[in-house]
């Protein structure tokens, strides 16, 4: 039988900025390094690729040497050769654009690639047309159409490729935001090319929904509500988003609007934390969290609020978790399931089939729940 050729490429810094409260980890992981932050890209990827490990007899990838693809592929036991020069010291965009070339010369079937948004580009800037590609999330911010809803989802229907499945192929949108303005509380995204994905059921992420929505009513009655209802000495972790944002300001507090915050006692105790700050304010601590759903993609955990993280999501418990979506929101997601991708698959697994939604005043909504 022949050998199913895969090319891999995994961006080593990605995600690095999330769990430091950066906002993105372009320029920035050195910085995300020094404050504790633990590189994930690779773990993300195994997650996908333990999915292939029944076919591996069927598989060869082509991959560079070291963190970029070999180093996971020799632990994982999967035939592996390599292409392109030894890489000396942190990979670059560079090093992506050259990667993606080297894989197109040595005429891989798919191009599987971890990353965010600055990694599809990179992509996106040195494929050639036709060639099929498909993202392993593993940013901070991925906006772009061109990722999986999860690891797990990116091995699945890698491996439904490899059994033959029928997968139909599409253009996903690649898109980015500028990290510097995102930091200072601007969101300006623009439109970087198409590239060329398998497109199946429920397995691709839908392209983010730009604009900051306002629902100023909505909000007005959900600060009410809250405000009648605040537990004593427990703490309120408020995620990232312009809906958890505006239900602050409502309340009169001044939250960031992609940080994450916690209130106590209807006063604020802590902005725009990093995950090793969250876990020391919720750990033994009485705290409730409430986290939005990206508009049009429906992540609640994942996708731009890394600070809370497994260990923050156990430590709180997932009973004591809200989502707060207007009932606007929740139909950009046209029936689709919320998702999370925490990381940890054991704990996605955990989440519940269904999650309470605070839609309202007093008004609680369920709504599924996909991984």
């Amino acid at each position: 039988m022949a050998l199913f050729h895969l090319g891999l490429i995994i961006n080593p810094l990605a995600g690095l900025g999330g769990p430091a409260g950066l906002k993105g980890s372009d320029g920035v992981a050195e910085q995300a390094l020094a404050l504790g932050s633990v590189p994930r890209a690779a773990q993300r990827t195994r997650t996908a690729l333990e999915c292939l490990l029944p076919l591996r007899e069927r598989l060869e990838f082509v991959t560079f040497a070291g963190p970029m693809g070999a180093d996971l592929l020799a632990e994982m036991g999967f035939a592996h050769r390599l292409v392109g020069a030894p890489q000396e010291g942190p990979s670059s965009a560079a090093d992506t654009r050259q990667a993606v070339e080297s894989l197109q010369e040595a005429g891989v079937a798919v191009i599987l690639f971890a990353g965010g948004d600055g990694t599809a580009r990179d992509i996106c800037a040195a494929v050639r047309e036709g060639q099929l590609v498909l993202g392993i999330p593993a940013g901070v911010k991925i906006q772009s159409g061109v990722y999986a809803i999860s690891p797990r989802a990116a091995g699945e229907l890698t491996a439904r490729l490899i059994e033959g499945g029928l997968v139909r192929l599409s253009s996903g949108e690649v898109r980015d935001i500028d990290e510097n303005a995102l930091r200072e509380g601007k969101v300006t995204a623009r439109w970087y090319g198409e590239l060329c994905v398998p497109q199946e059921g429920g397995y691709m992420q839908q392209v983010k929904q730009g604009g900051v929505e306002s629902e100023e009513l909505v909000l007005g009655d959900l600060a009410d509500w809250l405000q009648d209802s605040w537990e004593a000495d427990v703490r309120y972790v408020f995620g990232p988003g312009s809906t958890l944002h505006g239900l602050a300001q409502n309340l009169g507090l001044q939250t960031t609007l992609l940080g994450v915050d916690v209130i106590e006692n209807g006063q604020l105790l802590a902005t725009d934390v990093t995950e090793a700050q969250l876990f020391e304010l919720v750990n033994g601590h009485p705290a409730r969290l409430l986290v939005t759903a990206i508009g049009g993609q429906g992540h609640i955990i994942g996708r731009g609020n890394q600070q809370i993280s497994p260990r923050v999501l156990r430590a709180i418990g997932l009973e004591h978790l809200r989502v707060v979506a207007t009932k606007r929101k929740l139909g950009t997601l046209q029936g689709r399931p919320l998702l999370v991708d925490s990381g940890d698959v054991q704990l996605d697994d955990g989440f519940p089939d269904v999650v309470r939604v605070w839609a309202g005043y007093k008004e609680e909504l369920l709504y599924p729940v996909g991984r």
